[in-house]
C-alpha cells in the first residue's frame, strides 16, 4: 500500500536506486472490486529482503519520459520471505501507476523494486486501536497478524464504501471479535469520537487512510489530551502546506563542499538535482521517506513539513525530508 502513498514522476537520473532489485510477478488476483493483490518473488526463488509490519516497497515503472515510482505497503507475512504481496487500488483518475499495474503487469513480467523501508513500525504498547480507511488496510494487515499471534489487546476498525470494495475482508474474519468491518452502504459508522474521547494509558492508535480520516484523528486526539506519541499514521495523500511565508535559505552539502541557495519557491531536492548532485527521491511530497537526509548542523529554525517523522524525530533535528522541509537560515546536510 501504499506506502500507500502517491509518488512523484521523476526523470531517469533521479529514479530510486537504494536496495534496487528485479522481481517477477508470481500471482495476481482481485482482492476486491477495485483492489489487485499482486505477489512478487525473486527470479531465482531466493529469499527476499527481511521486513517488519508497516514496511513498504517502491515499484519503479518505466515510461517514455522516465521512471514512475509508486510506494505500496507490504501486506503479506514478514515471516514468509518467498514473496511480497501488495494491495493496489485501481485509480483511473490517478497519475498512471495503478493503471499501469492493473492493465499491463502480468504473471511472469518483471518489475524493478526498491526497499523495503519502514516509517510505520509497530511499537510496544499495552493496547492497540487500528483504524483503516479503504486501501489503508494494507499496512495494518501484518500488524493484525503480529498482534494476534502475540496475544496483545487490540481491535481493528475497517471502514470502506461497500463490502465488495473492501479488500482482504475474508482474511480478517478469522479474528472474529477483534475486527469491526464497516461497509458504509449497510453499516453505521463506528463512534470513533466516543472511542477517543478519553486517553487510555498505554494505548496507541495506528491509522492509514485518506487525509480526511488522518486529519480528523490528529485534531480529535490532540483536543482530547492524548499524548503526541499515541497516534501513528501513514498517509497516502500529502498534507496541504502553506508556502506563502517561505524565504530563501542556504544549504551546504558536506560531501561535495557545495553551498547552494534554495529559493522560496524551490526545495533542497530540486536545487541539489539542478546542481548535478545525485539525490534519491520518489513522492516529492514528504510522505514516502526516500529522501531522508542527515542534518549535520543548522543555523536557524528547521521547518519540517513531512508526514513521515514523528514530532520527537523532528524535534531532534537529526534528519529531514529534503523534498518539502526547509530552514530559516543555513543547514548543513550529509550530501
Amino acid at each position: 500500500m501504499a506506502p500507500i502513498s502517491t509518488a512523484g514522476h521523476l526523470p531517469a537520473p533521479t529514479a530510486v536506486t537504494e536496495h534496487e532489485h528485479t522481481l517477477v510477478v508470481a500471482q495476481r488476483e482481485q482482492a476486491s472490486d477495485d483492489v489487485l493483490a499482486l505477489t512478487l518473488a525473486a527470479l531465482d526463488g531466493s529469499p527476499l529482503t527481511p521486513w517488519a509490519a508497516g514496511a513498504h516497497i517502491d515499484l519503479i515503472l518505466p515510461t517514455p519520459t522516465g521512471d514512475l515510482v509508486r510506494q505500496y505497503s507490504l501486506c503479506s507475512s514478514p515471516g514468509d520471505l518467498t514473496s511480497y504481496r501488495l494491495g493496489i487500488l485501481h485509480e483511473p483518475a490517478g497519475r498512471g501507476g495503478s493503471a499501469y499495474i492493473h492493465g499491463g503487469l502480468r504473471v511472469g513480467d518483471t518489475v524493478r523494486v526498491a526497499g523495503p523501508r519502514n516509517h510505520f513500525e509497530l511499537v510496544e504498547a499495552a493496547s492497540y486501536v487500528l483504524i483503516a480507511g479503504g486501501i489503508g488496510v494494507t499496512p495494518l494487515l501484518p500488524m493484525v497478524a503480529a498482534l494476534a499471534a502475540s496475544g496483545a489487546d487490540w481491535h481493528l476498525y475497517y471502514v470502506g464504501r461497500s463490502r465488495s470494495t473492501m479488500a482482504f475482508c475474508d482474511e480478517l474474519e478469522q479474528y472474529a471479535d477483534h475486527v469491526t468491518l464497516v461497509p458504509r452502504d449497510v453499516a453505521p459508522r463506528p463512534d470513533l469520537a466516543a472511542l477517543l474521547a478519553t486517553p487510555v494509558p498505554g494505548r496507541v492508535v495506528y491509522s492509514c487512510g485518506p487525509e480526511s480520516l488522518i486529519g480528523w484523528l490528529e485534531q480529535t486526539m490532540a483536543a482530547n489530551g492524548w499524548a503526541p506519541g499515541a497516534l501513528h499514521t501513514e498517509r497516502f495523500e500529502a498534507q496541504e502546506i502553506d508556502t506563502s511565508s517561505d524565504q530563501p535559505f542556504e544549504v551546504e552539502l558536506s560531501r561535495t563542499g557545495k553551498s547552494l541557495l534554495v529559493p522560496a519557491d524551490s526545495s533542497i531536492f530540486q536545487v541539489a538535482r539542478e546542481a548535478g548532485v545525485s539525490v534519491l527521491g520518489s513522492c516529492l511530497e514528504g510522505i514516502c521517506g526516500t529522501c531522508e537526509t542527515e542534518i549535520l548542523e543548522a543555523d536557524g529554525e528547521l521547518i519540517h513539513r513531512d508526514s513521515v517523522l514523528t514530532l520527537d524525530d523532528q524535534a531532534s533535528g537529526e534528519v529531514m525530508m529534503i523534498c518539502v522541509s526547509r530552514c530559516t537560515g543555513k543547514v548543513v546536510l550529509d550530501m
